[in-house]
């Protein structure tokens, strides 16, 4: 089967490498549609501009251009984050039929991991682990552990 990709008629349907976040093509193709997610799912979690930014490890002033529409190439470090953040979202809306899907990570915790915090102040202050862990948190409740 030829390899349509390089004729420019058509994208294969699957690629031939893996896609990579340290890749930087890969990082400016996933770029635009992980920041349209995030920008969704800010407005669902209703975080501040403070917060929006701080998990994504970047400026207020760089988000409020990211608001308005602006898409840069992101680095690896805020893929991973947007990516924990979707897992996150994904399964709060799995585990809760209702509006605490997306309350659930402004409210205080008691969870080990918290600490009486919420789920974003926590994940704020760890940063990318902190997200991670959540993230295998929320999946670990969703599986009856």
């Amino acid at each position: 089967m030829t390899n349509l990709a390089h004729t420019g008629k058509h994208a294969p349907l699957t690629p031939t490498e893996p896609q990579s976040f340290s890749a930087e093509g890969d990082r400016a193709r996933l770029s635009g549609p992980a920041l349209r997610a995030y920008r969704n799912l800010v407005k669902h979690w209703k975080l501040t501009n403070a917060e929006a930014a701080a998990l994504l490890a970047m400026s207020e002033s760089s988000w409020d251009r990211i608001k308005r529409g602006q898409e840069p190439a992101l680095n690896q470090d805020q893929l991973t984050r947007i990516s924990a953040a979707i897992g996150i979202f994904k399964g709060l809306h799995l585990l809760f039929a209702d509006s605490m899907a997306d309350d659930w990570v402004k409210l205080p915790n008691k969870g080990p991991l918290f600490d009486r915090r919420s789920p974003v102040d926590a994940m704020i202050e760890g940063g990318i682990p902190a997200m991670l862990d959540a993230r295998r948190y929320i999946d670990a409740i969703r599986g009856g552990i």
